[in-house]
């Protein structure tokens, strides 16, 4: 009678697991015919239901007996392995569909897991989708939470130096800055990334680094560090007449203050050389940058 009583416990016990099984299989290969149809509203639909059918069986305690351990060991990596494809399957089809879509997938990701690997990939993207479907607002705060998670992904980096320059916070740009150069300098090529593409990137990410830095510390009167990433950031922003502009004026300033410092006249001639360069460009410093390479030629002329 005991056994017969224990036998009904074990089915009963076993019946919800093996439907789960059940069910999160199906799911799962719904979920592959979805990604193979482009079907963004079945890939969302599909992937939240399988972070639902997982979480549990993720977060369960490992039983004592041996054997049971064992298949509960063998549940849980299937469930872990099912919930990565899902988080993947949210990725891909975001990547590859119109902005509003994008920002749909990439946030219902971000909220079912918001240290996804697949996020560190995706927020260049995603943010740009924000940005371009009335969410420009919004992409600092995204940004700033993102980092908590992905503290060297090079795109937040960037947006929050970006956002902090324009808010006037000289300091926390500076800080964001440095630290994006930083990450660029050993951040290898993404795999799955073309090596032209990449370069393209970070060249464009590093330029834009340097001189934000530069153009803060020369605003500081730190002029070695502002003479520094301001020759760095040179050849990497050569396409952007405004960053130019303001680089080469800032490089004038800083070269010339230096050249004074250690009664350098070839280092007060760089600087008026800098100066006529940001002169030649159409910017708002062109006019200064003039008038102060007219100043430094003469400084230059009366010192030995």
């Amino acid at each position: 009678m005991k056994l017969s009583v224990l036998s009904m416990a074990v089915v009963f016990l076993a019946g919800p697991v093996v439907a789960a099984a059940g069910d999160l299989e199906e799911a799962f290969q719904n979920l592959k015919a979805a990604e193979e149809k482009k079907d963004a509203a079945q890939v969302k639909k599909l992937a939240v239901e399988i972070f639902g059918l997982t979480c549990d069986v993720i977060a369960s305690t490992a039983p004592q007996d041996a054997d049971e351990k064992q298949a509960w060991a063998s549940r849980v990596e299937n469930a872990k392995t099912t919930v990565l494809h899902a988080e993947y399957a949210l990725y891909a089809t975001a990547i590859q569909s119109p902005p509003a879509v994008m920002v749909d997938l990439m946030s219902t990701l971000e909220q079912q897991n918001p240290k996804s690997q697949y996020l560190g990939a995706g927020y260049g993207p995603y943010l740009a989708a924000l940005a371009r479907t009335g969410g420009a607002a919004k992409v600092p705060a995204v940004a700033e939470k993102a980092l908590e998670n992905f503290p060297d992904n090079e795109d937040l980096l960037q947006v929050m130096a970006d956002t902090a320059l324009s808010r006037n916070q000289s300091d926390r740009a500076l800080g964001y800055a440095n630290r994006l150069t930083a990450v660029l300098a050993q951040h290898p090529r993404p795999e799955g990334v073309s090596a032209a593409d990449w370069e393209r990137k970070r060249t464009a990410e590093l330029g834009r680094g340097y001189w934000i830095a530069g153009v803060i510390y020369a605003g500081k009167g730190q002029f070695v560090a502002a003479d520094k990433n301001l020759r760095a950031a040179l050849p990497l922003i050569k396409g952007n007449p405004a960053m130019l502009g303001a680089a080469l004026f800032h490089l004038g300033v800083a070269n010339y203050n230096l050249g004074k410092a250690t009664n350098s006249k070839a280092r007060v001639l760089e600087g008026a050389k800098f100066s006529e360069d940001a002169a030649a460009i159409d910017s708002p410093y062109s006019q200064q940058a003039w008038h102060n390479a007219t100043v430094m030629k003469a400084e230059a002329g009366r010192m030995r």
